[in-house]
């Protein structure tokens, strides 16, 4: 293989290792459409210099969110995060730290995964939370599979618009559980429980004190789902839930053109030993002072892989550190406040997309995210825009288009949006 090491008859020796017959083999999970057909477009043969070269021009034709207006969001939003949040990340005490097994030398660590904790407890109305998940995907199916450890249910109830990658990952993991099944609306007797997205997918908030009185009538759990964290500034705690999970990008994490992000998980005290992943808690030491351990660890590296309650070895650490850190700085008042905007640019990026002719808006509530209508179909829309230098949002299907603000998002970005969109003819073409 080109500019790798590995001789032909190492690849083999490997491979037979394993117990596969080819590297392909490897990805036989991987949809067929997703591999790219033939050899990579680089030459056969350069040294190290010109590849370089030649990866940094594939790389710059990235089209970055700060590049030009930007409305994309569909659970990545694109929001400011402040330089002394990297700067305090990127301090050698953060960044030469790692799993936190030995207190006595990590104590700065663990105290920064508490204060996580702490923000995400208080930010869900629950009792305790995590240490952080790989992501918000990762954190909705490892909570439908704790509750259905608690209720000794196989079955999984999506009560309202769930973001596709979410129901992707629980497909994806729930083959290997051939006796659960996922079914769409009301949890019943046999349901495990309900997964209820606030805001959903379409950007739509939901309350859950319905939901709540079906899960007491059916002995389903309630889990709530949130995308977009800074969501949870303005719109209600979801404390009537038994899981609350989901990403928490938004707050010190850059989009990073879709990761690393960080995923949250919090509960009721009742069910903390269910709960996947690892958990720092506080103590005393010998001299009485204040510090932090890792704690029920029920992980399969530290118990019985039969009696772990996931497969998750670590947490996101340094994500959570950038959302700790930006969290410190926004502080209960800051929070509010860049809810609060985050809402007031929607507003203004509705009001005036839907006076473009020919464009309306579906939602009648909305955090900082909604779908609308346009004259044209979605995706040729957004094909056109992007020549301009507009990312206009995710195209849905037919003529439907998810577009987001955040307090990023200018005035002139919206009227360059709304000239955009003026171009668009009814006839269908662009």
């Amino acid at each position: 293989m080109r500019y790798l090491p590995q001789t032909k008859k190492n690849r083999e020796e490997m491979l037979a290792a394993i117990g596969v017959k080819s590297v392909r083999e490897l990805y036989r999970d991987v949809p067929q459409a997703a591999f790219i057909d033939g050899l990579a477009k680089i030459p056969m043969h350069k040294g190290e210099l010109e590849i370089e070269h030649i990866l940094s021009g594939y790389a710059n034709e990235n089209h970055a969110a700060g590049e030009g207006p930007f409305f994309l969001g569909a659970g990545c939003y694109n929001h400011h995060v402040p330089a002394s949040v990297d700067y305090i990340i990127q301090r050698s005490e953060f960044l030469t730290a790692y799993t936190p097994y030995q207190p006595e030398i990590a104590q700065g660590t663990l105290t920064a995964v508490f204060e996580f904790q702490t923000f995400i407890a208080q930010l869900t109305g629950q009792d305790i939370a995590n240490a952080s998940m790989y992501d918000g995907a990762t954190a909705c199916v490892e909570a439908a599979l704790m509750a259905m450890r608690i209720t000794g249910r196989h079955k999984v109830a999506i009560g309202n618009e769930l973001h596709p990658h979410y129901r992707d990952v629980m497909d994806s993991y729930m083959k290997n559980h051939p006796d659960v099944s996922i079914t769409s609306g009301k949890p019943d007797g046999e349901s495990a429980c309900v997964v209820i997205q606030s805001p959903d997918f379409f950007g739509k908030p939901h309350a859950y004190e319905e939901w709540r009185k079906v899960c007491d009538e059916t002995g389903a759990m309630l889990i709530v789902v949130i995308n977009e964290i800074v969501s949870l500034g303005m719109l209600p705690a979801p404390s009537l839930a038994d899981i609350v999970c989901g990403e928490a990008q938004s707050v010190g994490v850059a989009m990073s053109f879709g990761g690393p992000h960080i995923g949250f998980f919090a509960c009721k005290e009742q069910f903390v030993r269910q709960m996947p992943g690892r958990l720092v808690g506080q103590t005393v030491d010998a001299d009485g002072k204040r510090g932090f351990v890792l704690t029920l660890n029920t992980r399969e590296q530290h118990i019985r892989r039969e009696k772990a309650t996931s497969n998750i070895c670590t947490n996101q650490g340094l994500m959570a550190l950038a959302f700790t850190v930006h969290m410190s700085l926004l502080g209960e008042g800051g929070f509010k406040t860049l809810a609060q905007l985050n809402h007031e640019k929607a507003c203004e990026l509705a009001d005036a997309v839907s006076k473009v002719k020919g464009v309306a808006i579906e939602n009648e509530t909305f955090f900082n995210e909604f779908v609308v209508t346009l004259p044209v179909p979605a995706d040729k829309a957004v094909e056109f825009m992007a020549e301009e230098g507009i990312i206009a949002g995710l195209p849905l299907d037919g003529n439907r288009l998810l577009m987001a603000a955040t307090e990023v998002t200018s005035d002139e970005d919206i009227k360059i949006l709304c000239w955009a969109l003026g171009e668009l003819n009814e006839s269908g073409e662009v």
